[in-house]
């Protein structure tokens, strides 16, 4: 497929705005590390909520979506739905707290909670394991589906694709910093959503598919459309809701959906201007991400049902793309294909806006764990801010390189997906009780750490001798979460407790101006919370009802989502007088 010169105009001048916003922030952000990495902790709420929408606005998100809703219908995606229940926590229990420790990284956070050798240990090994090889494979997943998309698009090798979608990405990140990544992010935000609707649309009118109302009602996609699984079957709604909603919430280091949370998300909450600042970004990301985006995406999947209804209907309208990474996530790049003249521009510059937000994102972060908490900690404490903001730019471009080699060797998104859950598995739970369990200590997480990596290593390749080889995969992930958490609460009950000197240090930092107690922001958080989970859930579930035609439930969903919505803003008001 060719692209016409009106969408190449798009397409470049997109990426020619991109460049020339982080050039035009490169000053201020080379000031100091906390200007290149934080942007001077003077973000408003709705320019870091947005970022974090725009981060998370992966090229491979939506790969991951078709292939779920490919694979177990829409029901499929509560995967990572139930992921709103960690967000809305750490919008409305931890932002506050993040902001008023006031670090620079949340790997910082290891020596300001635990004391001695282990916590510098946990800090240097956190920021490497998490800065770089977590972060690698992150990156990796995302430039997977770009090799995808410029491979069904433009017939483009993966290295063509890897080296041309790298090297402006890096340029960015490298001269902008953050602030360059918070600005862009808007740009990038509006063309991601504008592509994502526009992609939708056409999928929708396709020849094959013949409008919303006929895909609706097409036989072929009428198992696909619930947005509940099969209640009376087990091997459905265990897996792709019990376990979610009962166990992963609480119990996956994901990234973007921290337990607690931290990575880019924590990133953020430190760039606010206040706490309020801090709690709305993370309220507003968590809305426009589960309420607002994935409908797009879904109705594209339910159109490749029709348009590829298997994958040999793929490889045969895609002949020039290895058959090795033909999955169900090629659909939807597959999808793009059918696009008009300008459009095609437009969702092609939404696909490559998406890949430069979340990439330039994680090269940041990255950097950030990898400067702040390795270099300036263990290496040169004495460096000065500039010698850090270079150290700084240079492992940007080597965590690009690496995560550029790694997405070579990758087939599918849905791997990559699981594999992530699996290696974060069991260590969630800690992560929600760290700041209030006096009991955690530097061994708690250090132990979760080897259990988790350890089991989910040894049922990956040693299944067959351990005698979980023939387990489904969601009872190899609770078997891991349970052995994990069993492990590092062990560990926790074994050794000594953190020194109360350094607890009630790390308590003095938490505790708010205003005097009220943690258990009394703590128990007011929660309840705020859960009424913004059902205000989300409502109106995600009431605007897929309205897109099936079923008036009814759409608006008793609505209902719910206003009624919510309004208490748990009453409740943030009122927290705030």
């Amino acid at each position: 497929m060719h692209l016409a010169i009106i969408d190449w105009v798009i397409v470049g001048a997109v990426m020619a705005i991109t460049l020339a916003t982080g050039l035009w922030v490169a000053r201020r952000s080379s000031a100091d590390s906390a200007s290149f990495f934080l942007a001077g902790r003077g973000m408003p709420w709705w320019l870091l909520g947005t970022s974090m929408v725009a981060t998370t606005f992966a090229t491979d998100t939506p790969n991951l979506v078709t292939n779920l809703v490919r694979t177990g219908g829409v029901a499929a995606n509560w995967v990572w739905w139930c992921f709103l229940i960690t967000g809305m926590l750490t919008a409305f229990v931890y932002a506050r707290l993040w902001r008023r420790l006031g670090v620079t990284t949340d790997i910082e956070f290891y020596e300001r909670r635990y004391a001695g050798r282990e916590a510098a240990f946990l800090r240097g090994f956190r920021a490497v394991y998490l800065g770089f090889f977590f972060n690698v494979m992150i990156m990796a997943n995302v430039t997977l589906a770009a090799i995808k998309i410029g491979g069904v698009l433009f017939s483009a090798s993966p290295e063509t694709v890897v080296m041309s979608a790298g090297m402006i990405t890096v340029i960015f990140a490298t001269v902008g910093g953050f602030l360059g990544v918070l600005v862009t992010d808007m740009l990038l935000f509006v063309l991601a959503m504008s592509g994502a609707l526009a992609a939708a649309w056409y999928a929708v009118n396709h020849p094959a598919v013949g409008g919303l109302d006929a895909l609706i009602n097409h036989p072929a996609i009428a198992d696909k459309l619930s947005l509940l699984p099969d209640m009376s079957d087990p091997d459905q709604w265990v897996p792709l809701l019990l376990i979610p909603l009962a166990v992963q919430w609480w119990s996956v280091w994901y990234p973007g959906a921290e337990p607690g949370g931290g990575g880019y998300v924590a990133q953020r909450m430190l760039a606010a201007k206040n706490e309020r600042h801090a709690m709305a970004a993370v309220a507003f990301f968590n809305f426009a991400h589960y309420a607002l985006r994935p409908w797009p995406w879904i109705l594209v999947a339910l159109a490749s049902i029709v348009v590829f209804p298997d994958l040999e209907s793929l490889s045969a309208a895609l002949p020039q793309i290895d058959a090795r990474i033909v999955r169900d996530d090629l659909a939807y790049p597959a999808m793009l294909t059918f696009l008009p003249v300008g459009v095609m521009g437009l969702v092609v510059a939404s696909l490559m806006s998406a890949y430069v937000s979340t990439i330039s994102t994680s090269l940041n972060w990255g950097a950030s764990y990898l400067v702040n908490d390795v270099y300036g900690r263990f290496i040169r404490p004495d460096a000065d801010e500039r010698r850090k903001v270079l150290v700084g730019r240079v492992m940007t471009v080597v965590l690009m390189i690496c995560a550029s080699a790694l997405a070579l060797v990758l087939e599918s998104a849905l791997q990559a997906f699981h594999l992530l859950l699996t290696i974060g598995a069991g260590t969630g739970l800690l992560f929600l009780l760290r700041w209030f369990w006096s009991r955690i200590n530097a061994w708690s997480e250090i132990s979760a750490m080897v259990f988790s990596f350890g089991f989910s290593v040894a049922f990956e390749f040693w299944g067959e001798a351990l005698g979980v080889a023939d387990l489904a995969q969601w009872q190899r992930f609770l078997l891991a979460v349970g052995l994990t958490t069993a492990g590092w609460i062990a560990v926790t009950l074994v050794t000594k407790p953190t020194a109360p000197e350094k607890m009630t240090s790390f308590r003095a930092d938490i505790t708010g101006a205003t005097g009220v107690s943690l258990r009394t922001e703590l128990r007011a958080g929660i309840k705020t919370s859960l009424w913004a989970i059902a205000a989300v859930y409502g109106l995600m579930f009431g605007m897929g009802y309205l897109l099936y035609g079923e008036t009814v439930l759409a608006i008793h969903w609505l209902v719910v989502a206003a009624i919510a919505g309004w208490t748990a803003y009453g409740k943030v008001r009122n927290t705030a007088e």
